[in-house]
């Protein structure tokens, strides 16, 4: 141990032995930079879904290496790391990362011209980026190199859940029925989100031989993931996501009109792509997920109901479930949630119908 005077020498002596009496202490502590490009390398690349890799490592580079790469890892405290969460909130991303700079002189309009944007990460993206850290830290822990995570005791900012837009069954209606019409290839997608609550990423990866005809079911194991500028087909993200659900008869209608519509674009392109996915463009290569959120959004309009997002659609599904009085575990089979907290979240957002009625009821026991 290295001081000013012995007495310094001496308090950091007796702190390395009470720190060995814990566990065995590390006598090369990498800075916090170095280790994270190492942890997403060894760690998080070879094991985890490679859209988690590709967030990580936008964290790390942007928002923690910036602030705290130089800190070595055994010495990061709690105040330092308090007042780098405080600060990711206040600091705008557009400045920091030069985005208006980079453009023409013609195309600047915020920061580059002095007008700051005050493009600041939300508090859910504070968590995301805390989490990233606190589990890289949690990795250090195991390999010995500290003894405690001083990231996990840091205070986050409050986290307000947005909130989310669904459909009525008029307007569900209303949105498939104007797919139907006019003969839009991607009915059946549309049907398999709002009516059997499907992700968007789970329709457009959807293989052929999923659909069972003959047994009425629809095999879910699959999915379609635009990562670092690749298309991907791999496997769901968890295994409660795998499921084999029956079928309906207006999502059995839905599917073999699909069906019919790729053999017409077969038969009428001059090069066929065989990608064996059901969802095809007409030279049979697989929907950019970009293009779907696209036609999605024209597909609203077109009906004339309200826009809501893809995954609102799905949520949609089972709202639509709980107006109908089904039972939360059979809806939360059809939505594949991992945990039924998350279901019950969905429950617990009675439509405008439901509530109107609960009123008038109130009103009248009270007259």
């Amino acid at each position: 141990m290295y001081g000013k005077d012995r007495d310094e020498v001496h308090n950091k002596w007796l702190k390395l032995h009470h720190q060995a009496k814990k566990g065995p202490v590390a006598t090369n502590v990498p800075k916090l930079g170095p280790y994270l490009l190492s942890w997403l390398e060894e760690v998080i690349e070879p094991n985890r879904a490679p859209k988690t890799y590709v967030n990580y490592e936008l964290f790390v580079r942007l928002y923690i290496a910036p602030f705290l790469g130089e800190r070595r890892i055994d010495r990061l405290q709690l105040r330092e790391a308090q007042t780098w969460v405080n600060r990711l909130s206040q600091v705008c991303q557009c400045c920091a990362q030069g985005k208006d700079a980079r453009r023409t002189k013609v195309k600047q309009r915020c920061c580059a011209l002095g007008r700051c944007c005050e493009q600041t990460p939300s508090a859910r993206t504070v968590k995301d980026i805390r989490d990233c850290l606190r589990s890289a830290l949690n990795h250090a822990i195991r390999e010995e190199l500290i003894s405690r995570n001083v990231v996990a005791l840091v205070s986050l900012p409050t986290l307000r859940k947005p909130r989310r837009q669904r459909w009525s069954s008029d307007e569900a209606r209303r949105f498939l029925e104007s797919a139907k019409t006019e003969d839009d290839p991607l009915y059946a997608a549309y049907v398999l989100i709002v009516v059997m609550g499907m992700r968007e990423g789970e329709v457009l990866g959807l293989p052929d031989d999923a659909i069972n005809f003959e047994a009425s079911e629809l095999d879910i194991s699959w999915q379609l993931q635009r990562v670092r500028k690749r298309l991907l087909h791999r496997q769901t993200k968890t295994a409660t996501s795998d499921d084999t659900l029956p079928l309906i008869d207006v999502v059995t209608a839905a599917l073999k009109l699909r069906i019919e519509q790729r053999n017409r674009d077969r038969e009428k392109a001059d090069a066929w792509i065989k990608s064996n996915l059901l969802f095809t463009t007409q030279n049979g290569t697989p929907i950019e997920p970009r293009n779907f959120l696209r036609s999605w959004a024209t597909r609203c309009r077109k009906a004339g109901v309200r826009y809501i997002t893809v995954h609102d659609g799905r949520r949609s599904c089972g709202s639509l479930l709980a107006d109908l009085d089904v039972h939360p575990r059979v809806a939360m089979r059809i939505l594949r949630h991992a945990q039924f907290t998350v279901t019950m979240e969905v429950y617990t957002e009675v439509s405008s119908e439901q509530t109107r009625a609960a009123l008038k009821k109130l009103g009248d026991s009270l007259q």
